[in-house]
């Protein structure tokens, strides 16, 4: 049960790397509510804030894998992952950021960037920064 919330994680991101995570899938959401919210909106301006929000969407579900990993390593049995939960969940975040990007260049509809990797490993490093932040206030309070 300690590993669920990572292993399901995982699985989530591995999910939005194939064909529905796509630029032409999203954008089938993502498209009507920036046309509903910015009606004005010229079509660069509605693919501009359609690549930001795919970026952002990058970079938070690799926040969220480094607080799932962050959480199962300081809770775990095995004392050299406890011991070492920093590393291992940083790890864990550029394991999976890399598998997902080359798993995306055997996909027609998607394309694998080192890009996305550095911006996947960012999102993941954000999360073990906060929380190391956080656990150190604590600490001292």
């Amino acid at each position: 049960m300690l590993y669920a919330p990572l292993f399901l994680w995982i699985g989530v991101i591995f999910l939005l790397s194939s064909g529905s995570g796509s630029t032409a899938a999203t954008s089938r959401i993502i498209r009507p509510l920036l046309e509903f919210l910015f009606p004005a909106a010229s079509e660069g301006s509605l693919q501009l804030m359609h690549f930001y929000i795919r970026k952002t969407a990058h970079f938070t579900e690799y926040a969220v894998l480094g607080y799932w990993a962050l959480k199962a390593f300081t809770r775990t049995a095995a004392e050299w992952l406890r011991n070492h939960f920093y590393i291992s969940a940083f790890a864990v975040v550029i394991i999976v950021a890399s598998l997902d990007e080359f798993n995306q260049r055997f996909i027609s509809s998607r394309t694998g960037s080192v890009w996305d990797v550095l911006l996947d490993i960012s999102g993941g490093l954000f999360a073990i920064v906060v929380w190391f932040i956080v656990s150190r206030y604590k600490n001292r309070v």
